[in-house]
C-alpha cells in the first residue's frame, strides 16, 4: 500500500512558544528548531480540522509516495521518549 503523510504548504508565523518543564540545557539553535516544528505542526492542525470542517481543499494535503521504497515496507517508527525512558532505568540499574 501507498505511503501517506501530510504536507503543509502555509507560512511560519512569527511568535515562537518557548518548550516548558525541561530539566535539561539546549543549544538556542536546538529551542529554535523545537519551536518551529511545534509551531509548523499545531498549524498544519489547525488549517486540516478548518479544511474538514469546511469540506474545501486547502493548504493541507495528503501526499502519497507514487513508488514506496521496498526496503521502508517493514518499517516502523520509534518512541524515542519511550527509548530514551528505558535506557535511563537501565543506566540506574548498572
Amino acid at each position: 500500500s501507498p505511503v501517506s503523510r501530510v504536507v503543509y504548504n502555509g507560512k511560519r508565523n512569527s511568535s515562537p512558544r518557548s518548550p516548558s518543564n525541561s530539566s535539561e540545557i539546549f543549544t538556542p539553535a536546538h529551542e529554535e528548531n523545537v519551536r518551529f516544528i511545534s509551531e509548523a505542526w499545531q498549524c498544519v492542525e489547525r488549517d486540516l480540522r478548518n479544511q474538514m470542517a469546511s469540506g474545501e481543499r486547502g493548504l493541507v494535503e495528503e501526499y502519497v509516495e507514487k513508488m514506496p521504497n521496498p526496503s521502508l515496507k517493514t518499517f516502523r517508527p520509534v518512541d524515542l521518549s519511550d527509548l530514551k525512558r528505558r535506557n535511563t532505568q537501565d543506566a540506574k540499574k548498572s
